[in-house]
């Protein structure tokens, strides 16, 4: 009988894999997350569901759905490539020397593909919704800031043309966000056990979102923003998509990108900082010469 030789799976079994996981763990967050938003500003009302203007009701269903949508996503690319589907995950893992450096464009790669085509899918089943929503508000999809708002993220109208404000959201946000991931993941700590690490990381997005949702969109991921935003610039919206101008914002496209990745490196910083070294004291013996016991008699 022949002996049966190991071979290796191709792609599969390295990077290419690791880039599938989070191209289809981006995907499906993207697509659930966008698909609420659908639901809410064009699907219900377009529906005859819903007879009221946008309210708290709608905001609820979007945050809940982001969160759950985490959730799904971590169980698809968990345990191929540790379903960071954030490329401010893979910065903040990769600074605190947890994640290769050759691995982070490949990630942010396969993230930015994956929320491209999830909007793609999520245009083409709302497409008619949109259409009606566009021509009841009587205008132009390259002026139709509340379609566009569907797929990607901007500043409310209280801060004017400031750039800082919607920067300084996104920077907390996705600090908040790193920081609370590097805790549920950190088995020194009081880490869940089982699988409860997808869903509890699920609730911390909903949390972000009913604390600081309306300054700027939550969006707390460059892919999440810029993969939606990139299919709405080639679909029509024009410059609202990029470079982000409508009304009271301009040049805004990259507030969603830089912010988040500075937000990222300084969550898992925070927690590095201040809570690792605490616990390194309190679970790992102290470095030190080794002192012997004193001997005891033999009565003890």
């Amino acid at each position: 009988m022949a002996e049966r030789t190991a071979r290796r799976r191709g792609y599969r079994k390295g990077l290419g894999g690791e880039m599938l996981a989070e191209f289809l763990g981006t995907f499906v967050l993207i697509l659930l997350g966008t698909g609420s938003v659908a639901v809410s500003v064009v699907g219900l009302p377009g529906s005859g569901r819903q007879v009221t203007d946008f309210g708290p009701a709608n905001w609820l269903i979007i945050a809940w759905a982001w969160g759950l949508a985490v959730v799904f996503a971590i169980h698809v690319a968990g345990g191929i490539s540790g379903a960071h589907i954030n490329p401010a995950v893979t910065l903040g893992f990769a600074v605190r020397g947890d994640f290769p450096w050759r691995k982070v464009l490949p990630y942010w790669l396969a993230q930015v593909v994956g929320a491209f085509v999830a909007a793609a899918l999520v245009y083409a089943c709302y497409r008619w919704a949109i259409v009606a929503a566009d021509a009841r508000a009587g205008v132009p999809r390259d002026e139709s800031l509340a379609t566009y708002s569907i797929f990607a993220t901007f500043p409310a109208e209280y801060f004017g043309d400031s750039w800082w404000g919607p920067l300084l959201d996104q920077i907390v946000g996705t600090g908040i966000l790193l920081m609370l991931v590097c805790a549920l993941i950190d088995t020194r700590n009081t880490a869940p056990l089982s699988n409860l690490h997808p869903f509890l990381i699920g609730l911390v997005v909903v949390a972000i979102g009913l604390a600081f949702g309306t300054n700027a969109g939550y969006a707390i991921n460059p892919a999440r923003d810029f993969g939606p935003r990139l299919f709405t610039y080639f679909e029509g919206w024009g410059s609202i998509a990029l470079p982000g101008t409508f009304g009271w914002f301009s040049g805004y496209w990259w507030i969603p990108v830089v912010g988040p990745l500075v937000g990222g490196v300084l969550g898992t910083a925070v927690y590095d900082l201040l809570i690792g070294p605490v616990l390194k004291a309190r679970t790992e013996p102290e470095e030190g010469p080794a002192t012997e016991e004193p001997r005891r008699g033999p009565e003890g």
